[in-house]
């Protein structure tokens, strides 16, 4: 009896195997290949917008020429380096002290209750609205566009550095109390893993934030620029430039994030995804 019975549960289990391996083909296409198809898509839904002469939209051709033209001259090197230099440098001014002020108010409560109100104030009011002021107290250089950059990376980034803190299993800290771990050794080695997760998400919004941001700075006050450019290419009806600007904006954001995106990965393998 014993070996008719391990005879009839071997075949089920033989079985099994090849549906498991079927099951794993099935799960999905690579994501590269679903992009590379919505990218085709959006394309010839614009080709077929531009020839039916929606809004005299430009064609991908027409902007495709235009874009190596202002290649060819220069001028689209000189006006992506500029925003790039500002949005560099807010962002990282902005993510730099966010992260501090955001640990300090999740861990220590005084803190909190000191800075909170400030931080909840000013991300009622966008950054946008503060660019007048920004530049009457500034100037028209290059201070105020860096500011409200810095404004708007850092109100979005300290939230998210925050609620970080706050959001950690209260069980992990107090197991570490239990086994002897001091205050400093909790915040290193509990507090900063479990909340960054939450402090990338953050900076993946906050550079989102500082790229509307400069655009708009440069459309009130800049001589270079994307944003620049496309104004000044608005003043004579030159779809063709506003749209490489456009794209310009949007390629580079998209490669910024997917590098926020694979840092997380990175330094967030442990946590479970889907």
């Amino acid at each position: 009896m014993a070996v008719t019975t391990t005879s009839r549960k071997t075949p089920r289990k033989q079985a099994a195997q090849p549906r498991t391996r079927r099951t794993e083909r099935r799960r999905g296409v690579h994501p590269l290949v679903l992009n590379f198809i919505a990218l085709v898509a959006g394309v010839a839904v614009w080709a077929v917008l531009a020839a039916l002469n929606v809004e005299s939209l430009p064609g991908p051709v027409a902007v495709a020429r235009q874009a190596g033209d202002l290649i060819a001259d220069g001028t689209l090197a000189d006006d992506l380096f500029a925003s790039l230099r500002r949005v560099f440098t807010g962002f990282a001014l902005g993510t730099a002290l966010a992260i501090p002020v955001g640990f300090l108010m999740g861990w220590y409560p005084t803190a909190r209750g000191l800075l909170e109100p400030y931080i909840q104030f000013f991300r009622t009011i966008p950054p946008l609205a503060l660019i007048p002021l920004a530049i009457v107290l500034m100037g028209i250089g290059e201070t105020p566009k860096v500011f409200v950059i810095f404004l708007a990376a850092f109100l979005s980034c300290v939230v998210a550095a925050f609620q970080g803190v706050v959001d950690v299993d209260r069980t992990l800290i107090n197991a570490a109390r239990v086994l002897g771990a001091s205050d400093r050794v909790i915040f290193l080695k509990v507090v900063i893993p479990a909340s960054t997760p939450f402090i990338l998400v953050g900076m993946r919004i906050g550079l989102g934030a500082a790229w509307a941001t400069v655009v708009a700075a440069e459309l009130i006050a800049a001589q270079e620029g994307l944003g620049f450019r496309m104004q000044h290419a608005q003043t004579y009806y030159d779809l063709d430039t506003i749209f490489v600007g456009l794209i310009t904006i949007g390629v580079l954001g998209l490669v910024m994030d997917r590098l926020l995106l694979l840092a997380e990965r990175r330094l967030t393998g442990w946590q479970e995804r889907r």
